[in-house]
Order: structure tokens, then sequence, then C-alpha cells
């Protein structure tokens, strides 16, 4: 960084670059787009005009500073030799200082300025002035001042001469008792300029400056019916029309010195020996800030020159003129290194520096005093520094970047320190508030980070919108754009890093928080702007999808950094999450997806009601006999699971239970339809007929119930619950029983499939796999063993009590056992077994044998326990019943090709048991009847057996069980017992 303050001595100084001579007030002081915070003067004064009369009061204060007249000697002849030092412009010590020390200012220090002797030091862009062959080197301060503002030798010849004058004709008087522009009007006339021209110039100026003074900007005001003030206004427009004649004592003179003087020496208190003409605001502050501009090196814009504390010693001399305090100087001199910055380009941050550690001395005077006017001054000035660097703070982002990065952290310190005063000093509303709750610096850091931020999100926005609408003009036939939001949210990360790294540093100095309140605002804008995109969402699309992830990404980096940031802080940093109130993309997305998911399983279960509605069942439609409508869903649910596995989502693990729940119950369903309809064990078996007895030696028993309510059931032993539908019949049955095992078995593959699908899947981990439960189908595999269980029993009771009752139930022991055995039934059943065994699935035929097998027993028992009227049994049939019974089992065996003998046992436990009765006589069967129901029912069945109830669990030591053996006992002795026992009739 080039240094603002250059060491000058005798032999080294870069002002010997500068002109020899000035010809006029030409060259001015970088101007910038500022407004003074001072006030407009009166538009008839120029800089010009500003600069000579400043330079006329400081040389007329330098002159008394020792109490010696002052002596001239001409400096405006050139000399062709090597330029000498001028003769001393006046006898004061500090006006005739020679300029050849080079120690380290004072100032400079005080205000954190370096010095270097190097070159380098930073013009001003645009500004450049070439030096000249004949230069004069200034060697005292006062020449030095001279040179600082710009004015030629010849004006400050006649500007001396003129003060020489004064000071002969008023020995011993004290410049502030002086109206500087009235005296010099006085000493001088025409022939002392070169022109007519320019004596009328001149003379204009001190009018109008006697104007402004005393007129426009009095110290007190002035009223308007003030004779003084009107008379000096007549004077002055006259003059300006007409010059009036000066330099001499003439009546017109006389006059117009009545008039000011009246108006200059007017005070509170009375009469005052102090003249008051430059005092007044703003004139006042406009020529001081013309001395203090002179600080600068005219060469080096950007640079304080080395003898400032000399300089600044001398113009402070001139408070006493115009009414300057520390507290003005200290305001005027903030005010002028500031704007010396913006004038010059904003290249110099130490400037910046430099106003920022004389605004800690305002601070300090604007506690001190309330004085309405400084006030004021105090409201403007600071106001106008902070607009100019709340301008450029308020959008940060757009005024700084890793080029000019360093001047960033000098403004935010500028406007902080210019903000703190403007609250806790002018505010009254600062004053109403405890100082405690407002932490104005914090604040103000807090608004520049948001609405910086905002501004930024807002031109990305605005850009990202104007290039997708020129992408999609010109690629209107690729497909796939990546989607603006998706784009955007990548921008605002990376806006959000540059936050980070560039600008967080910085104003982490006055808020601790800074990076998590920039976060919390692009959070907030991007939120803004997904709010709306979801709103409009009404199903799941690739768009929908990488916008949302992008968000969940976007959030998640934006939140890791405000949790960095606010991890030292009291709250952990809870006060900047609550202002980031979460996305939940990860939830869109889940909605979507469920909903996705919902759509898809209410098409497949309406495509299960409606296929299952047209399928017939049959055994033909493919080689492994089951329903090609279970194909057609195992196809559709493998399909549905590879699309769901293709969603661009970051959230499949998660949400797979419920899709494979959605897929369960279709399956489910289907399971479920596919055995409704087809009855169950009890749809089959006939009806219990009533207990009775028939006649000894009757081949027809007669019972209680009419023979044609039995002849009724036997024909029809299903109890019409069936419709005779083809859809119902043994091998549909079969197809049903196989499409249920077809869906066990698929499943599984099915399961595998999914995990192998997880295991592909980038957002699965490792718990996903441990916890297999949520990717299995729970529900199907129990409603197909269910069904498979269901139509097992079905098939088998349909085929012996329904396909089979002409040979069993109406059949088998009708009339004469031994004319009327089992084997036409054996035959027949072998046929169906044959017959199912073609056509069931390997897995399940043994289950469906064994029902048929079942089934089989429960059939033979029924006949021989609850045959009706057309069965009766003498105790030699027992014979003829257990060879019977042997033949049905080895159809079953099939020479150990069957079913193993085990479970043949199994199944045949009760009625090997209940056999046996039939060998026994009729005596012991009829005492082992009286025991069982005295046990069963107490002592009382001893004076009269009751009748026990008909329970169907066949059972030796059941009472039922033998009374019905009884009952179909044909023999006399069973006949009386009957009788007896429960008065059963011989006859109906």
């Amino acid at each position: 960084m080039a240094l603002l303050f250059r060491e000058r001595s005798l032999g080294q100084s870069k002002r010997e670059k500068t002109m020899s001579s000035f010809s006029s007030l030409s060259l001015s002081n970088p101007v910038s787009d500022l407004p003074s915070p001072f006030g407009d003067l009166t538009s008839t004064l120029s800089d010009a005009d500003i600069l000579e009369t400043a330079y006329e009061i400081f040389v007329s204060v330098c002159r008394t500073s020792a109490g010696k007249p002052l002596s001239y000697t001409s400096q405006s002849s050139p000399s062709p030799s090597p330029p000498q030092p001028s003769p001393p412009a006046s006898n004061s010590p500090s006006f005739q200082k020679s300029l050849t020390s080079t120690a380290a200012s004072k100032m400079k220090k005080a205000l954190g300025l370096k010095s270097s002797s190097s070159s380098g030091s930073k013009k001003s862009p645009g500004k450049e002035i070439s030096p000249v062959k004949s230069v004069k080197k200034p060697v005292t301060v006062g020449e030095l001042m001279r040179v600082q503002m710009r004015v030629s030798e010849n004006v400050d010849s006649r500007i001396r001469r003129g003060l020489l004058r004064i000071s002969a004709s008023q020995l011993g008087k004290r410049v502030e008792s002086t109206v500087l522009p009235l005296e010099l009007l006085q000493q001088f006339k025409a022939s002392d300029f070169t022109d007519q021209q320019e004596y009328d110039a001149w003379q204009k100026r001190n009018l109008r400056v006697l104007e402004a003074g005393l007129l426009s900007h009095p110290r007190s005001p002035v009223e308007k019916s003030d004779a003084a003030a009107q008379r000096l206004r007549q004077i002055i427009r006259g003059a300006l029309e007409r010059p009036i004649e000066t330099g001499k004592n003439n009546e017109s003179m006389q006059v117009l010195r009545s008039a000011v003087t009246s108006l200059a020496c007017r005070s509170t208190d009375g009469f005052s020996d102090c003249c008051h003409w430059a005092d007044g605001f703003p004139l006042n502050l406009r020529l001081y800030e013309v001395l203090l501009e002179s600080c600068f090196d005219v060469n080096e814009e950007t640079s304080i020159i080395e003898e400032v504390d000399e300089l600044m010693e001398l113009i402070k001399k001139t408070w006493g003129i115009l009414g300057i305090s520390q507290m003005l100087h200290n305001l005027c001199f903030t005010w002028v290194l500031f704007n010396r910055f913006v004038a010059t380009g904003q290249v110099e941050n130490d400037l910046l520096d430099a106003a920022d550690g004389q605004l800690a001395e305002v601070a300090k005077d604007a506690k001190a005093t309330k004085d309405p006017m400084y006030s004021k001054i105090l409201s403007s000035t600071l106001s106008a520094i902070l607009g100019w660097s709340e301008k450029r703070l308020l959008a940060y982002h757009d005024t700084f970047d890793s080029g000019n990065i360093e001047s960033m952290q000098s403004i935010v310190s500028l406007g902080v320190s210019t903000a703190k005063i403007l609250v806790e000093d002018l505010s009254n509303e600062y004053r109403r508030k405890r100082k405690g709750e407002v932490d104005v610096a914090r604040n103000r850091i807090d608004t520049y980070i948001r609405s910086s931020l905002r501004t930024a999100f807002a031109q990305a926005r605005r850009k990202m919108m104007e290039k997708a609408d020129s992408s999609r003009r010109v690629s209107r036939n690729q497909p796939n754009p990546t989607p603006v939001l998706a784009i955007l949210a990548k921008d605002i990360d990376d806006l959000a890093a540059k936050e980070r790294e560039l600008f967080s540093p910085i104003l982490k100095r006055w808020h601790p928080f800074a990076a998590g309140v920039a976060v919390a605002t692009l959070h907030a804008c991007y939120g803004n702007e997904l709010k709306q995109f979801v709103s409009g969402i009404t199903e799941l699309t690739p768009d929908a999808v990488q916008v949302l992830r992008a968000a969940d990404k976007l959030e998640k980096d934006l939140v890791l950094v405000a949790v960095e940031d606010s991890v030292d802080s009291d709250d952990g940093g809870k006060a900047i999450i609550r202002e980031m109130p979460p996305y939940e993309a990860e939830g869109a997305i889940a909605n979507l997806v469920k909903a996705w998911i919902k759509t898809r399983v209410d098409r497949l279960k309406e495509w299960v009601d409606r296929n299952l509605q047209q399928e017939v069942w049959n055994p033909q439609a493919n080689k492994d006999g089951f329903a090609p409508s279970a194909v057609e869903i195992l196809r559709i649910i493998d399909e549905t699971l590879d699309s769901f596995f293709q969603l661009p989502i970051p959230m499949h693990p998660a949400i797979l239970p419920d899709l494979i729940v959605g897929l369960d119950r279709c399956l489910q369903y289907y399971a479920t339809k596919a055995k409704s309809g087809c009855g169950t064990r009890n749809t089959f078996v006939p009806t219990m007929p009533s207990l009775t007895r028939c006649t000894t030696g009757s081949k027809l028993q007669v019972w209680k119930k009419k023979e044609k309510l039995q002849n009724g059931q036997r024909k029809n032993p299903a109890g019409a619950t069936m419709n005779g539908d083809n859809t119902f019949g043994v091998l549909q049955l079969c197809v049903r029983i196989n499409t249920l095992q077809r869906l066990r078995m698929e499943l599984e593959v099915l399961e595998k499939r999914v995990i192998t699908h997880l295991r592909n899947c980038e957002s699965a981990h490792a718990d996903d796999f441990s916890n297999g439960l949520e990717k299995k189908f729970d529900l199907t595999p129990v409603a197909c063993v269910e069904g498979i269980q269901q139509l097992s029993e079905a098939l088998a009771y349909k085929i012996v009590f329904h396909d089979l009752s002409h040979v069993l139930w109406d059949g088998l022991y009708v009339g004469d056992p031994s004319s009327s055995r089992i084997e036409p039934f054996l035959q027949e059943l072998e046929q169906s077994l044959l017959l199912i065994s073609e056509t069931i699935n390997d897995r399940v035929r043994t289950r469906i044998i064994s029902d048929i097998m079942r089934a089989s027993f429960d059939g033979f028992l029924l006949v021989l326990l609850a045959g009706g009227p057309s069965r009766a049994f003498t105790q030699q049939d027992s014979h003829i019943i257990e060879d019977d019974f042997k033949n049905l089992k080895d159809l079953f065996w099939a020479n150990g090709d069957g079913l193993p003998v085990e479970l043949i046992n199994k199944y045949s436990t009760t009625i090997r048991t209940v056999i046996p009765l039939f060998r026994a006589d009729t005596d012991s069967l009829i005492e082992r009847f009286r025991q069982v129901t005295i046990e069963t029912y107490g002592s009382s069945a001893r004076s009269r057996l009751p009748l026990p109830a008909t329970s169907g669990k066949w059972n030796p030591t059941e009472p039922n069980t033998l009374l019905r053996v009884l009952c179909y006992r044909n023999d006399e002795t069973a006949t009386r017992f009957l009788k007896k026992a429960y008065n059963l009739p011989k006859k109906l």
C-alpha cells in the first residue's frame, strides 16, 4: 500500500516537481461527488474566492504570532541561476520555520499513518501533474503553505504587501479586531493590479466575502430592518454593477466601513472589540476546510505532507477569526480526510483509517457538548459519511471482491463508528433506552449482512432466470435441462462459501456470528422460492426431485456453517438455527414418493379386481399350472420396484417400507380373492342325522326323521353352497393352490431383489441391511398359507363328500355291508388322486394328498357312525369294516410310494380306536356306555341315563360315539336297551 506521507527535506523534496510560479488559482483540489455537509454558500462565491480568502486569513494570523511587524521582500522575479531560499514572509518564527526536519510527525502517529522516503505513492485516477523545469524550493512553512494552496507568487506578494500596509496603519491592533476584506479594499487601488479587469474581479470577490460573512452567513442573525445591513446590501449591489473607488479614505469607503464595522462588531454581550465577519456557519467551515486541504501534497493527492505538524500549528491560529473550536476542528478534519479518500478514487485506505481515528475524538466531543449548532453540523457530517458508507455496505457484494477487500474493513469501521455516534449521542430514542439494550455496531453489521445478501440473492436469481430463458430459447429440443432452482441452490451455496471465506472474517470483528446471520439470510431467501415451488408440485417429477435434493444439500451446508460459526455462543447457536426453519425437502420428497406409491398401489389393486373377475383358473394356461394373472401381478410388482429404485431420491431405504407394505397388501388382496368363494371343509361335510333305532333284522331301518328329508340330504350333501361354476372344479382349485404357492416362492425372489437394489443404492447404509423385517412381505405369505390350507381342505372334502358322494355316502355299506364295500370308492378316489398329482405343485402335493386322506378317513367314520337309515352292522361285519379300512390306508401308502406310514397313522388315529367297537359284543358295549356316561354326567345318571350330545369328535371313551355304535348294532339286545333307556321306537 502506498504511504500517505513523504519525508521532505531541504535537499530531498518531491515538491521540487511543482511549478515555479502560479499565474492564477486555476489548480484546484480533487473534487468528490459528495455534497458538502456544512451547507451551501451563496452562489456568488467560487472555490477560488474561498481559497484566496482562506489564504489571506492564514497569512494575516501568522504575521502576529510573534507580535513583530511583517517585513516583505518580493520573490516574484525569476532567476536564471539555481533557486535560492526566499526571504522570510514574516517575522513570525513559526512562519519562517525552516523545513529541514525529517522526524516523524506526531500527528501521523496519532492518526496511525505511516511515513516513507521511498516513492510509489498512489496518484488520484486521472490526475497527473507534470513537473516544471524551473522550481523554487519552499524553505519555510509560509512558503510551503503558498505552494500547497496553489497561490501564485504575484497573488502572494500582493497579499503580503497589503498586510504590511495594514499592520503599519494599525500598529498593535489584534488581527481578530480587523475585517480583513475591508482593510484590503482600503489598501489597494487599480494601479496595484495588472489590469482593470483583474482589479474589478478582486474587488468584487472581497465585497462578496463581506456579503457572505456579514449578511448571508453571519455569526448572529441579522434583522431585515437593520439599517447597517440594508446600507451594506445597497453598497455591495451597486459596487457589483459599477466598481467603487478604493485605495483611499474617501466617502464611499467611509460609508462602507461604517456599515461593515457596525455589523462585524455585534455580539450577544453588546459591542465587542472582536470582529465577526468570517465565523458564521457554514462560511467559516468552508474556509477552514480549504485550509485543512492544504495538508495534502499537491503532487501526491492521497499523501499528507511531512510538515503537517508545523503547518497545522499555523492553521489553528485561524480559529479566532473563523470561530473554530477543537470540536469543530476534529469534525472538519475527519470530513477532509474522508472526502479526500472519496475524491481521489478510493484507493488509499490509510485515509479512511485516519478518518476513523479522528472519529474517536469526535465521539468524545459529542458526549461532552449539547450545543445545538454543533449537533446540527455533526449530524449532517456524520450522515453524509454514513450515507456514503452504507451505500456500499448495504450491497457489499457489489462493492468488494478479492481485489479490493482490504478497503472493506476500513469502510465498515468508519460506518460503524459514525453510526454509533449518531445513535448513542444524537438519538433521542437511544437515550430513552438503557445502553445495554442496544448494540449499535452489531445491529448495523446485522443490517449490512442481511441487506447485502438479499440483494446478492435477488441478483443471482434474476441472472439465473435470464440465463434459463435464454437457454430454453436456444435449446428447446435438448432434453432434461437442469431446473432453475437446482442451479440457484448451487449458486447460493457458492455465495455462502464466498461470504464465509471473504467477508465474514472482516465482519466478525463487530458481529461474532456474522457467518451465521449470512447463511440464515440466504436460507430464508431460498426458502421463499422453494415454498412457492413446492406449493405448485402435484406429482413426483425428475425436476421436482432434483430441486428438492439440491435444496436439501444447500440447507445442510448452510446449517453446518451456522452451527460452526455459533459454537462459542451462549446458546450454542440456537437463536440462529431458529431463524432457519427446515425446508423439509426430504419430507416433501417423501410425501411425493408416498403419493407416487399410493397411485401405483391403487392402480394395482384395481387391476387385481378387474383381472380376477376374468380369471378362469385354466390348468392348461401354462406348464406350471398356475394362473396367468399371478404372472402379470408379479411382473407389475417387479417393474414398480425397478421404477422406485430409479427415482432420483436420497431416501430409498427410508420410504421402501411404505412401498413394500403397499405391494404386500395388494398381493394379500390377490391371495384373499383367489380363495374367495371356494368354500371350506364344512361346506362339503353332510349334516349329521338324528339318533334313532331300527327293528331287529331289518335291512332298511326307519328313523325318527322322515326318509324324504334324509333322501334330500343325501342328494345334496354339500348344502347347496356350490353354484355349478366350473371355476370351482377340482382342477381349478388345484390351479388356485398352485397360484398361491407360486406367490410364496416368488416373494423370496422379490425380497432378494430388493436387497440387491438397496446394495446398489447410493443412499443406503449398513444399518439398512441389518433389519431385514422392513424389506419383507409380511401379509402375503400368511394369506398364501391360509389360502392354501383352506383350498386344500375344500378340495379334499369336495372330492370325498361331493364328487365321490355317490360311491361313499350314497353307496358304501348301504343295505348289506358285504355287498356294498369300499372298492368302488377306492377306484374313483385313485383316479382323482392321479389327476391331482399331475396338476398340483410338487411342494404342496403331499399336503393335498394328506388332506384328501384325512377327508376319506372322516367320510369313512361318518358312514359308520352317522350313515343314516340305510346302514346297520352286526358284530360279524367288523371284519369287513377292518378289511375295507386297511384297503383305504393302502391306497395312500401305495406300497411305499405314497404317503409315509407315520403320516397315515397320525391321521388314522381316531378311526383306528373306533373300529374295535364294532368288533365288541353288545353287552360289553352297553356296560361301557353306562360307565362312561356316569363318569361324564355324575351319579344322577345312575337312575336314568341322559342322552349324550353329538360333538362330532369321535372317541371310544365318548358317550355319543358308543351310543351311535349301539344304534347301528343290528341285534335284539341293543334294541331292548335303547327302547328301555331312551324309548326309541322299533318303528316310526
